[in-house]
């Protein structure tokens, strides 16, 4: 008995120790497609998440989507998240990455890559936001002129590098203190954290790299957005 016994528990360790491995270097789904299990909304409007047809739909008031299950202990440091999105007409969203769950409000901690194909902020899909634009002037503002800096930091496109209706591609990559964001194979951002940075301004002083978790945004009532195929690979 001791024996069979033994030869079970081993098993189940090594099990585990695979479970582990495969985290750390294979791509792991984060929604099942399903449900929302292994997600938590925050409480302002936790209607705003639901799933349908492997979908995962955002569709009211704002709240925010934290991921709180299993994988990694919900917590990221260096990692490749890929996502597909749509946008409807005139929406607004964001994946955040390097965040914590709160209950209410814009997320304080971590980064968001902008989801926005068509809704009035110039501030396009592709964008590490506020950080690393990518800009497209709205009708029926004026044109206007947007600085590239040295860096490249700051892009002034014609058009978003996502389509309404349409799904596209979302790679985000975060190695050390380097953040690269692709659109449909495309990069759109290359940024390289500055020694001793603090935040774009006083106001986000949060958005500094660390480790945390990811998090779906509901910006507002009129905005729609959608996610599924949600999977990560570790990379540390």
């Amino acid at each position: 008995m001791k024996l069979v016994t033994l030869f079970f528990t081993s098993l189940m360790l090594l099990g585990s120790l695979t479970m582990a491995n495969h985290h750390k270097s294979d791509w792991v789904s984060l929604f099942d497609g399903k449900s929302l299990k292994g997600w938590t909304a925050s409480k302002e409007n936790p209607k705003s998440f639901s799933v349908k047809k492997g979908t995962l739909i955002v569709d009211g008031g704002r709240s925010h989507l934290f991921y709180t299950g299993k994988v990694n202990g919900a917590n990221f440091k260096n990692f490749e998240l890929k996502l597909k999105a749509k946008t409807m007409k005139s929406a607004n969203g964001g994946v955040y990455f390097h965040t914590a769950y709160q209950d209410e409000g814009w997320p304080t901690q971590g980064f968001e890559c902008q989801v926005n194909t068509s809704q009035k902020d110039p501030k396009k899909t592709g964008s590490l936001y506020a950080i690393a634009n990518v800009y497209v002037a709205m009708e029926p503002e004026e044109p206007f002129i947007v600085r590239v800096d040295k860096a490249g930091a700051q892009v002034y496109r014609e058009n978003a590098p996502s389509t309404d209706g349409e799904w596209f591609d979302y790679h985000i990559i975060v190695k050390d203190d380097v953040v690269t964001l692709k659109v449909n194979g495309e990069t759109t951002v290359n940024w390289t954290q500055p020694e001793g940075y603090a935040g774009p301004n006083p106001g986000m002083a949060g958005r500094v790299l660390g480790s945390g978790t990811f998090a779906l945004q509901a910006h507002d009532p009129k905005s729609v957005t959608h996610y599924k195929d949600i999977q990560v690979k570790v990379l540390d």
